[in-house]
């Protein structure tokens, strides 16, 4: 549908030629300023629009949101706008910047508010940790917004080279991708599960020089280890039982193109061996063969392991990571990319209701997927990443196939409300934000005062966790933090394991032992919610 934008004002051109003159004037990093980014609104056409804030870099400044102003740029840069919802008051919602992150003051506008599932009537003070997550702001029940930091304005394809997204993380892989797709550097891609490791591998080919020759996948963890020779160098015939043909090898399809060796990091020793062989030598012999041929490929390698870890405890061979580590390319999990939540699951919504034969979502009097949902599906943790994104709009589409709104069905309200309930929080707990109007906090600990988290050290931490069970919402109230601020803090740490590091072996194990959740979770020192995702995830959830 085409968009309905009136022409750039002057002064619209004027603050965004600013803003792109201090993007060149200084690094992206520097460049970053608080900015809103449409996730959800009743037109569809609008979703990934954003606003920079640029008035906010300065403590004492301020800027308002309203249903005419900030103007939001279209991904394309092409068109400006206001959100222009006419549910939404004139009188704005208004943004202060001070010096410990940004407060919201609601006090002066009839628009209704709700931010991070919380409803807004007065102030609320915004952490800087919130703010790089991601502040989730339902405005009258109709538009959804994400409230982050964004960097320089740039014209972008919200799918550029095959990935739905605009925001910094996955502007960062671009970048990454356009760097070094050229060479041809062994390229290490770094993600957790579901976070598309393969999209940039398949990238990295298609920019390479050699994208037309072939792109061959394998999963590395898969290859049996008594034929993994064969598998991947070839073989002769009657080289073994069974070997009634010669055959190319893994190595020899790849000839002339890429090959993506995926989940590097669970290969067996030997498997291990035996690609440290061809990296160092440049040639791979067939099962059966006289002699070696030259190695003609580009490797991509890609990993949900810390191999860091993996190298330093042995599980790991440190001259292989090294080789295959030319360049590493870090792609970011779902629950960092808050804003591009919306872009993601209007494009599977897309393919899905096409699939199902349904009509494409347009512009309509009410959103067709509410904003409560859409808050809910933003917030949510995503230990599947965006290939569990796909599947809920999956299950969106065929949940609300010929309704006139969307319904999540049956199993993703129960997720949904796990993942709010797994430490004793409401499905409107407003964890994102720092509000100081909670007189107990959950599990009844009485809340610290106010704290920076900088000025909070690893022991303090770690005995703080300890001392309530992994619990995250009673410690952050212990330490005087919000819970974003403490995953924060547990995500940086060296000497705290999240449960996406346990392995499965270890699950198991301690599944048998027949201790209940808590128990587990206080046991393995990881959390409670994250230890819960991952034993669904692996399927031992009961």
């Amino acid at each position: 549908m085409a968009r309905d934008r009136g022409p750039e004002s002057d002064d619209t051109a004027m603050t965004l030629e600013t803003q792109r003159s201090g993007a060149r004037a200084g690094s992206a990093e520097a460049a970053r300023v608080p900015g809103l980014v449409i996730v959800g609104h009743p037109d569809p056409a609008r979703i990934g629009d954003r606003a920079w804030l640029a008035d906010l870099a300065s403590p004492g400044s301020e800027a308002r949101l309203s249903r005419t102003e900030p103007p939001f740029a279209a991904p394309k840069m092409n068109a400006f706008a206001p959100l222009d919802e006419p549910h939404l008051s004139r009188s704005p919602l208004m943004l202060h910047c001070n010096m410990d992150g940004l407060r919201l003051d609601a006090s002066g506008t009839s628009t209704k508010v709700v931010v991070d599932g919380a409803p807004l009537a007065g102030e609320l003070a915004l952490s800087d940790a919130a703010l790089e997550r991601g502040v989730v702001i339902e405005l009258a029940g109709r538009v959804t917004l994400v409230l982050t930091r964004l960097g320089p304005p740039a014209a972008t394809a919200v799918d550029a080279l095959g990935m739905v997204g605009l925001s910094d993380g996955i502007a960062r892989v671009r970048r990454d991708i356009a760097n070094v797709a050229d060479t041809e550097v062994p390229v290490l891609v770094r993600g957790e599960t579901g976070s598309g490791k393969e999209l940039v591998a398949r990238a990295l080919h298609a920019e390479s020089p050699r994208a037309r020759g072939p792109f061959v996948a394998v999963n590395v963890a898969g290859l049996p280890e008594t034929l993994a020779a064969a598998e991947l160098f070839g073989h002769e015939r009657g080289a073994f039982s069974g070997a009634d043909r010669p055959r190319r090898g893994l190595f020899g399809e790849a000839r002339g193109g890429t090959l993506f060796l995926d989940e590097i990091g669970d290969a067996s020793p030997d498997v291990q061996v035996l690609l440290l062989r061809a990296l160092e030598t440049g040639e791979v012999r067939p099962v059966g063969a006289d002699r070696a041929v030259p190695v003609d490929v580009r490797l991509v390698a890609a990993t949900d392991r810390d191999l860091d870890l993996a190298t330093a405890d042995g599980a790991f061979r440190s001259p292989l990571y090294h080789r295959l580590a030319g360049y590493v390319i870090a792609v970011p999990p779902l629950r960092a990319r808050r804003a591009d939540v919306g872009l993601l699951l209007a494009a599977f919504l897309a393919a899905e209701r096409a699939a199902l034969g349904e009509a494409p979502l347009a512009a309509a009097s009410t959103p067709w997927l509410a904003s409560a949902d859409l808050s809910r599906l933003v917030r949510y943790g995503w230990p599947g990443n965006v290939r569990e994104l796909r599947n809920a709009a999956r299950q969106i589409a065929i949940a609300s196939r010929g309704a006139a709104h969307a319904s999540l069905g049956a199993h993703l309200e129960g997720l949904l409300a796990a993942f709010f309930a797994a430490e004793g929080a409401p499905d409107d707990d407003a964890g994102g934000v720092d509000a100081a109007t909670t007189s107990e906090a959950p599990g009844g600990v009485s809340p610290a005062p106010r704290r920076r988290p900088q000025d909070i050290g690893e022991d303090e931490l770690v005995a703080a966790l300890r001392a309530h069970r992994w619990k995250i919402g009673p410690t952050a109230a212990a330490l005087g933090i919000a819970r974003p601020s403490l995953y924060d803090l547990i995500d940086k740490s060296a000497r705290i394991r999240k449960a996406s590091d346990v392995g499965e072996d270890e699950l198991r194990a301690a599944c048998a032992a027949g201790e209940g959740l808590d128990a587990l979770a206080e046991r393995l020192e990881v959390s409670r919610r994250g230890l819960q995702l991952r034993l669904r995830e692996l399927g031992l959830a009961g």
